[in-house]
């Protein structure tokens, strides 16, 4: 995702462009030795070949802190508050740090969180973090990457200005702070509420001292999450000698009850031992303070650092470890789990430990007894892999994942979810694909949904409101490009939600409504020009836009018409019906004549071509989510040895174990999830369907832990690991001669047998394909 993305009412205004030359020039920079991979390669536990630290650099936006599977704290440095590469808080070009905050965003394309930042110092205390060139002019400190540590759930780095030990590890939704100090009469610790994703972004927030040991307070802020409320309860170890409370960086006398303003801080000093060892605990809610204090007695009730860096440890363990391989590459091994690390980042659990969460209309609500709520779904990008990668290994996650979007669509003013941030709908990208992400898990079978609910508000979306021209999709069977921006691109999201929604009329008996839905999906053939062969915006009287350029993303230049893509990219966004795609071309012979020019065509793109459109082979870029399921079209035409030859190279040329080794974000699991699937073998080109289109895969053996005590495992022959090609395929047993599969073939439980080859088999999957446009 990119920091330009749409939100309702207003687009965000950060400029990337100045940003992109900074951050060039730190692509390269290697990985140094880190305790992840203390032990020998020989060590079979999966969690020493991950590096949270890969994506650190380039576009990847991801933070190398402690956190926890799918947990609401993400404790992590800060190296920069502002910038599109500073998304998660952290770029790994940076060589000082501002201190460490509690909540951060993984991969993302616009940034927000960082709260509640914590920094530890000696010597007269500075009010202000400094400036990365000149951190001496605040209480930032000089840091070296070659003493990072950084593994699943810790992360501890030496404070060179100050000779302090940082350590952070973290539970669901609390965190724990270690910091080794040296002997001084001035240490301090300093809790900064007005730090913040970009400037002035806090709109009010509060600060109480309730305990001499204890700080707790919150704040509303307005960075993507437009009011989004967040709180905390903090701890310290030692009490103390003195607090001083800061409002607008002027010294006020200590509140007796909460101070308030937009920028409060507070400095906790103390005399200090050398080596002497201060611990914070910090639980954080979006209901209350006193919820967050609940949550941190909850889950860090005592002050034992290495307990809760062990737990956390264990967890990573068990998560890692629901899928094994056996290869002998270890770049590959370290950047597929590294992979299933992040795409367990999110979404992001976002209730307290008595069921209480704030909901989309901004209430305090209580959960059904068992349930769990989520937020931070990515669903423009993680529909499409990272959500139907969770249902093969976090199956006991679906039905929550997929409750708390239809919850959302129930409590929100904005309806369905779009893009969803603890308690706010952002509203950023196009479509509305949580219809997606829950229609999949019904039509996989996942128990304890809400069907007829989750029915009314898809219904309520696709039939009635009037949003980002859907009335125009709805009479005109296309979104005219004078009247709508995106409207190419909007129109092939609405085609995919009407698909997916169509699937959940037809499980509940609404067989006109399923064919109707169905029908109205096919409304991306209206874009379709054969005479260039692309997809291309039109007027409202039904004419093409001129003038026409397929690398450009608009006919103007005040909106684009395509989201993220131009019309390379976008003539080949069709997901549920790539028959009917290919049958506008004229058959299966234009079609691959066509798509094989896209990976071949020179990868020109305009100049106001947002950065995310990266990882180029011709005019198909990686880099973005709209390309994700191209290479496998293919196998739609008859001819899946382009898309195992395609495959295999993108997973050779489009990811590496190093910080910028991820070509885009990496988007909340989507980035990750597309090379997780792809080296299983296997894509989710239209999820909603179960159907998995099978590739390359990278591994000898995998086994994936489908929850439960199911089992898929995946047996690939072949004399080179070079080998790309698929020779024959069985399935639990029995030889096929298809190149797909569905998701009721190994939910309960099953065997992929793939036998490879250094060239294409003449005839494998050349004629029995992948169904289109089937309910």
């Amino acid at each position: 995702m990119i920091a330009k993305r749409r939100r309702p009412e207003f687009a965000l205004n950060l400029s990337r462009r100045t940003l992109l030359q900074g951050s060039a020039a730190t692509c390269a920079l290697a990985l140094a030795p880190s305790a992840a991979f203390a032990k020998s390669p020989e060590d079979q536990d999966p969690l020493h070949w991950v590096d949270p630290r890969i994506g650190t650099g380039g576009h990847g936006h991801c933070f190398p802190g402690a956190s926890v599977p799918f947990g609401a704290v993400q404790l992590s440095p800060d190296t920069y508050n502002d910038g599109w590469d500073w998304c998660s808080g952290y770029h790994v070009s940076d060589t000082s740090l501002m201190g460490f905050s509690h909540t951060h965003l993984s991969g993302t394309g616009c940034g927000d969180l960082l709260d509640f930042l914590v920094m530890a110092g000696t010597g007269p205390a500075k009010l202000t973090p400094g400036t990365r060139e000149n951190p001496e002019s605040g209480y930032r400190s000089r840091f070296s990457h070659a003493e990072e540590i950084s593994t699943p759930g810790f992360y501890s780095v030496p404070l060179k200005d100050y000779n302090i030990l940082a350590e952070l590890t973290a539970t669901e939704r609390a965190g724990i702070h270690r910091y080794t100090f040296p002997a001084s009469d001035q240490s301090y610790l300093i809790l900064d509420l007005h730090h913040a994703y970009g400037e002035k972004n806090v709109d009010s927030a509060e600060l109480a001292h309730t305990a001499p040991d204890t700080l707790a307070g919150g704040r509303v802020t307005h960075a993507w999450g437009r009011g989004r409320h967040t709180y905390f309860s903090m701890q310290v170890s030692k009490t103390p000698d003195r607090i001083v409370f800061y409002q607008d960086d002027a010294e006020v006398p200590a509140p007796t009850g909460a101070l308030t303003g937009k920028n409060l801080k507070a400095v906790l000093y103390f005399k200090t031992k050398a080596k002497e060892v201060i611990l914070v605990k910090t639980g954080i809610s979006g209901t209350g303070a006193a919820g967050a204090a609940r949550n941190l007695k909850a889950e860090i009730p005592a002050w034992d650092f290495d307990k809760v860096r062990r737990d956390a440890r264990l967890k990573w363990s068990r998560q890692i470890g629901k899928i094994q391989v056996t290869t002998a590459n270890q770049d590959h091994k370290k950047v597929f789990y590294t992979a299933l690390y992040h795409l367990s980042l999110g979404p992001t659990l976002f209730d307290d430990v008595d069921g209480q969460y704030r909901g989309m209309d901004n209430q305090v609500r209580t959960l059904p007894a068992g349930a769990r709520n989520y937020t931070t779904f990515s669903c423009w990008d993680t529909f499409r892999a990272a959500h139907p990668a969770y249902t093969l290994f976090e199956p006991a996650r679906v039905p929550d994942f997929a409750n708390a979007l239809v919850r959302m669509a129930v409590e929100s003013p904005a309806g369905m979810a779009v893009w969803p941030l603890q308690g706010t709908e952002t509203g950023t990208m196009t479509g509305y694909h949580s219809a997606s992400v829950i229609a999949e898990a019904l039509q996989k079978g996942f128990p304890g949904i809400d069907r007829n609910l989750a029915y009314k508000v898809m219904m309520q979306r696709a039939m009635v409101d009037n949003y980002r021209g859907l009335g125009y999709y709805r009479d005109l069977h296309f979104i005219p490009a004078d009247k709508e921006e995106e409207s190419v691109s909007k129109s092939f999201e609405y085609c995919y939600d009407d698909w997916a929604i169509a699937h959940v009329a037809k499980q509940l008996g609404k067989s006109s409504d399923a064919t109707m839905l169905a029908q109205r999906s096919t409304n991306y053939r209206n874009y379709f020009d054969k005479s260039c062969g692309f997809m291309r915006a039109k007027f409202e009287n039904g004419a093409f836009t001129t003038p026409f350029n397929p690398i450009d993303l608009g006919y103007k230049k005040h909106w684009r018409d395509y989201t993220e893509s131009n019309a390379w990219q976008t003539t080949f966004g069709v997901q549920h019906d790539p028959a009917g795609l290919i049958a506008l071309f004229g058959g299966p012979t234009p079609f691959v004549a066509k798509l094989d020019e896209l990976f071949t065509t020179a990868p020109t793109l305009p100049e106001d071509a947002p950065p995310d459109i990266a990882g180029m082979v011709g005019q198909y870029a990686h880099g973005n989510e709209p390309s994700h399921h191209i290479a496998y079209l293919y196998v739609y035409a008859g001819q899946p040895s382009k898309t195992q030859a395609r495959v295999r190279s993108l997973l050779d040329t489009m990811y590496s174990p190093n910080p910028d080794g991820m070509q885009g974000n990496e988007d909340v699991g989507q980035m990750s999830a597309w090379y997780l699937l792809s080296t299983l073998g296997f894509y989710p080109v239209d999820p909603v369907s179960g159907n998995y289109i099978l590739g390359s895969p990278l591994f000898d053996q995998a086994s994936v832990d489908l929850g439960n005590g199911r089992k898929l495992q995946i047996d690939v022959h072949r004399t080179d690991p070079a080998h790309p090609y698929i020779q024959s395929f069985a399935l639990n047993g029995k030889p096929q001669n298809r190149a797909w599969f569905n998701h009721s073939d190994i939910a309960q439980g099953g065997r992929l047998t793939i036998q490879m080859g250094p060239q294409p088999h003449a005839t494998f999957a050349t004629e029995s394909l992948p169904p289109s446009l089937t309910l």
